[in-house]
């Protein structure tokens, strides 16, 4: 049997450039704005027999106004960033120029003390290839940006330095199909319909 799993971003609780490691502040009203805007485009995700979410309050407050009623998985929290906790990259780079260097360079660093991308990667995969196939076929995930680049570096089996070419912005989606072990990456759109001559 396979699964799809479609992963909705979080709208957001700051400004792109001040996100924080391990950000626990709520929506902003940028990011209620944002969810009143694309409500009527997600909320057709909310039929999926299955709906998660991380966390975090913006997660859970994402999943909620789209009409998702999400249950919250822990396996879906956002990296343990150690003491760089509530820091912004360029915070933890003026701190420790040196560690950040080496944590951006190495999956299995850990020089804040906290979990290394390699076990973030890790840890988010096993939560995809354990979701429950019997229980249905269609899954929404309501989960910060970082934790689906995690997905999908976990579902494409790329090199775990993939994970800082991925860009998931606010309330976009992404959907695998599969099943444990064997993920496709799917695009979805309008199909284009061949012209009459």
């Amino acid at each position: 049997m396979s699964l799809r799993v479609t992963f909705v971003a979080a709208a957001r609780s700051s400004p792109l450039l001040a996100e924080r490691f391990e950000d626990d502040r709520p929506l902003d009203q940028a990011g209620w704005g944002e969810v009143q805007r694309v409500a009527h485009d997600l909320v057709s995700l909310a039929a999926a027999e299955l709906r998660y979410c991380s966390p975090t309050p913006r997660s859970r407050a994402t999943g909620d106004a789209l009409g998702y009623a999400p249950l919250v998985q822990l396996a879906l929290r956002d990296c343990d960033m150690g003491r760089w906790r509530g820091l912004t990259l360029g915070e933890a780079m003026a701190r420790e120029p040196e560690a950040v260097d080496a944590w951006l360079a190495d999956p299995r660093g850990t020089p804040h003390g906290g979990e290394s991308l390699l076990a973030f990667i890790s840890r988010v995969g096993g939560w995809l290839d354990t979701r429950p196939v019997e229980d249905g076929g269609r899954i929404v995930a309501v989960a910060e940006p970082s934790v689906i680049r995690a997905a999908l570096v976990y579902a494409l089996k790329a090199p775990p330095s993939t994970y800082w070419n991925l860009d998931v912005r606010p309330l976009s989606t992404t959907t695998v199909t599969g099943r444990a072990g064997r993920w496709n990456l799917r695009f979805e759109g309008a199909s284009a319909q061949p012209s009459r001559a």
